[in-house]
């Protein structure tokens, strides 16, 4: 990589020739504050807090656009250029609501860190305010236009990582505002609530709903059972939302904790995890044996299936007809564990901790109601629970590791790395092998489908056949392996979409910031859980096994169709 060198701050350091005065800066120790700059999306330069002064340039530059050059002299700590980003701040703090303490991004807003870091301590301006409505009309997304400081990122993140381009800028001058088209609601334009704009709003512009008040009532009510599942990926990611290191793995503490407030049984999602590859795994192989269509795509991540549904309907019968693991839990809750232990299911309370906002809206779905009832009655994000165990006032870092119970608490490492990119395949493989060739795998690391490329391709020996795989996660990279299945150039057998950056670790509810070494992180700790588990093999599991025995029958079975299965249909919206 060619390098040049250049003076910061009276610093002389060599950077890359295509670096940009901010990164060169960071790169050597140097802060400069940016309010519109993300490391992982298109530099916009259109906040203007990052100024700096180059020597031989005629005003202040914008660091985060501004190319570096040989002999280049820079200085980001002159007077004039604290009082210009001073400036840019107090105009955005002038035209923003002053409701930090009730802000659900309270000491962890970047424009509320920037002004203090800056010194500033009153507003020199008081000018007219903007006032828009909530957009609140959907599940999952709350969007507050009044706290947008138009720093394009949500726009950027939406088009560029997801490939959905629900928002842009509209209006000119004062009036200028970040909305989908003609100033629709979320629910109204094909969103597909995959809450990647909200993990890159730098304010609290765009926000989870919040369902922490309904289902405090709900632990208070004496009169409700209330069960809780946990996500895969929450396990390595609440940690860092309670002031832990990133990758943190909590998984005994998180069952300690919502032990503690209040939820009577605590359970875990990648019991039914384990279930999903029951009967995905079966479903392939069926699919395989009898000329059904491929490839087959999994149906775990509900962004994704509400990206088919909205974009590629016509595609839909590639799409696994089994549930995800949230609904089949809920199923499960509120059928087989509400027979077990001869409680009403009117009288159960079914919450799931998920590092994703679009499984708020997969909860509501008309679909999701196998038991008669919905069976997921809400969906709390890592940042949701993170709120209430604070609220609680529990001492996160001191409790003792619990357990989850049983029997919908025990899983395999399988289904934990259901929440990293790779992991549905890389569990799915583990099973359809053995269940092919009813011989025991020699090693059942796959390590050709994880890590973070945007698709991985792979070609897996399965009994007498070679199956051809795909992985891909974010939209955009889906958009790409549905386009060539349209063209008839695909020829995978099987493949799995996630519609985060790195999987649900890097979903839409996880703390914020997330980037990509963040997700590294949580990913290599999901793989962590996984090589310290008593079991790594989904069919292996024994609480799956019993189900079967006792219960559910046979994977595709009558009760499990029912229970288990959906059907996926065209979204018209927009």
């Amino acid at each position: 990589m060619e390098m040049v060198n250049i003076t910061i701050d009276g610093q002389k350091v060599q950077v890359p020739k295509n670096a940009t005065v901010l990164e060169a800066a960071r790169s050597c120790g140097v802060k400069i504050p940016s309010l519109c700059y993300h490391p992982e999306l298109r530099p916009e330069g259109a906040c203007r807090v990052c100024m700096v002064e180059v020597e031989g340039a005629r005003t202040l530059v914008a660091s985060c656009v501004y190319p570096v050059s040989e002999g280049m002299v820079v200085r980001t700590n002159t007077p004039a250029v604290r009082q210009a980003r001073k400036l840019v701040v107090e105009l955005l703090l002038a035209n923003h609501p002053q409701d930090c303490l009730s802000c659900q991004r309270n000491l962890n807003c970047e424009l509320q860190t920037i002004a203090a870091d800056l010194g500033i301590r009153k507003i020199r301006f008081d000018g007219e305010k903007k006032s828009y409505p909530l957009d609140a009309d959907n599940p999952s997304l709350v969007r507050d236009p009044s706290k947008c400081i138009l720093c394009g990122r949500c726009i950027r993140a939406c088009s560029e990582r997801q490939g959905v381009h629900v928002y842009s800028f509209v209006n000119r001058g004062f009036n200028t505002t970040v909305a989908p088209a003609f100033n629709q609601g979320l629910h109204q334009v094909a969103c597909t609530y995959c809450g990647q704009c909200a993990s890159v709003c730098p304010t609290g512009a765009i926000v989870e709903k919040d369902d922490t008040a309904a289902v405090w009532q709900a632990l208070s009510d004496p009169a409700k059972h209330v069960v809780v599942q946990t996500a895969p990926a929450v396990r390595v990611a609440l940690g860092e939302a309670l002031g832990m290191g990133t990758g943190s793995i909590v998984t005994g503490k998180m069952v300690a904790a919502l032990r503690r407030l209040g939820f009577d049984k605590v359970f875990d999602t990648d019991f039914t995890a384990d279930l999903t590859i029951m009967e995905e795994g079966s479903e392939f192989l069926d699919r395989l044996a009898k000329g059904g269509k491929l490839p087959m795509i999994t149906s775990c991540s509900p962004g994704w299936v509400n990206f088919i549904e909205l974009m590629y309907p016509d595609l839909l019968d590639h799409l696994s007809t089994a549930k995800s693991p949230q609904q089949m839990f809920g199923a499960l809750a509120k059928t087989y564990y509400a027979e077990r232990v001869g409680i009403d299911p009117k009288d159960i309370v079914s919450v799931s901790i998920m590092p994703c906002t679009a499984k708020k809206a997969e909860a509501v779905r008309p679909e999701m109601r196998a038991s008669g009832y919905q069976d997921v009655d809400y969906v709390l994000t890592t940042r949701e629970l993170a709120r209430m165990i604070r609220e609680a006032g529990i001492d996160f870092a001191g409790l003792p590791e619990e357990e989850y119970d049983a029997p919908l608490g025990i899983s395999t490492g399988a289904g934990v790395i259901f929440g990293a990119t790779g992991g549905v395949m890389e569990a799915a493989l583990r099973t359809v092998a053995e269940l092919v060739t009813g011989k025991e795998l020699e090693c059942i690391d796959f390590h050709n489908v994880r890590g973070l490329t945007g698709i991985k391709e792979a070609e897996v020996p399965v009994g007498d056949m070679t199956v051809k795989v795909a992985v891909a996660h974010t939209l955009a990279n889906a958009r790409m392996l549905l386009d060539q299945i349209r063209r008839g150039e695909a020829d995978y057998h099987f493949i799995e979409i996630m519609a985060c950056p790195g999987g649900c670790i890097g979903g839409g509810g996880q703390p914020i910031p997330t980037c990509a070494e963040v997700r590294q992180q949580r990913i290599k700790s999901i793989y962590e859980c996984d090589s310290c588990s008593q079991f790594r093999k989904s069919h292996e599991n024994p609480a799956i096994k019993e189900l079967y025995e006792t219960w559910l029958g046979t994977p595709l079975g009558e009760k499990s169709h029912r229970l288990l299965h959906t059907h996926y249909h065209p979204q018209k919206r927009g």
